[in-house]
């Protein structure tokens, strides 16, 4: 029995070893694995006159996408004002939806001409950060206050009430062309329930995530538990020194 359970300890000495380098890879993916999806300005396809919607956030359905397109595109006809709407899963270390924003613009529109009748509206879905950006023929229309609402308002109220992302983007569309095409600002739509219900499945990234974790923490359970508890059934079953 002695041997036997020696013969176990050594065997599960072994195992640890094999269990730990693995264990330290799975641990170091669960935590860069986050980083690797950061997005940087210079990451950003250059802009495209046909492009209205760059939805690398991968939130707003192609249908709806098609909606926002069409009446973007028909405001840039009618108006020659031009919006275009970004959306990134997760923006880099030390970076805002504003300072994104702005050097995307500037990336975009290198000049003040360029940049004179363009509007952009940015997201970070991770944070669901929201900014909005504009140029000087713009801004006799979208003035400052109407850009903040729409950002804390047309957009973010509805992902905060639900993560329904197309219902903010196409909020956002209404009253943005609305405004840009001379009308009266409609405002902040009220939020009813029945509009466009987003999904409450988790995406498959938050999902992996989660599985990667648990397997860290089960991985790290049992590379203590099992050496402790076979040390103790090997310590329990040695013949006492006064026997």
């Amino acid at each position: 029995m002695k041997q036997l359970l020696k013969q176990v300890f050594n065997s599960q000495k072994h195992l640890i070893r094999l269990i730990l380098p693995l264990v330290m890879v799975i641990l170091a993916a669960s935590l860069f694995v986050a980083p690797a999806f950061a997005t940087g300005v210079d990451q950003i396809p250059s802009v495209e006159n046909n492009t209205w919607v760059l939805d690398q956030g991968e939130v707003i359905s192609r249908l709806n996408e098609g909606k926002i397109s069409t009446a973007f595109e028909d405001l840039a006809k009618q108006t020659d004002k031009q919006v275009r709407i970004v959306t990134v899963r997760r923006l880099d270390y030390g970076e805002t939806p504003e300072s994104f924003s702005k050097e995307l613009f500037e990336k975009w529109f290198p000049t003040k001409e360029a940049q004179a009748n363009q509007t952009l509206l940015v997201i970070d879905t991770v944070t669901n950060g929201t900014a909005i950006i504009s140029g000087d023929q713009v801004k006799p229309l979208l003035t400052d206050s109407i850009a903040e609402s729409v950002a804390t308002e047309t957009v973010s109220v509805p992902l905060r009430n639900g993560n329904k992302y197309n219902q903010a983007f196409l909020n956002a569309s209404d009253r943005l062309v609305a405004v840009l095409s001379g009308k009266a600002d409609p405002g902040p739509p009220q939020i009813a329930d029945n509009v466009q219900v987003e999904g409450t499945f988790k995406k498959a990234e938050e999902t992996n995530q989660g599985n990667a974790t648990a397997w860290v923490v089960g991985l790290l359970i049992a590379a203590t538990v099992i050496p402790m508890a076979t040390y103790y059934i090997y310590q329990i079953n040695q013949p006492s020194s006064d026997g």
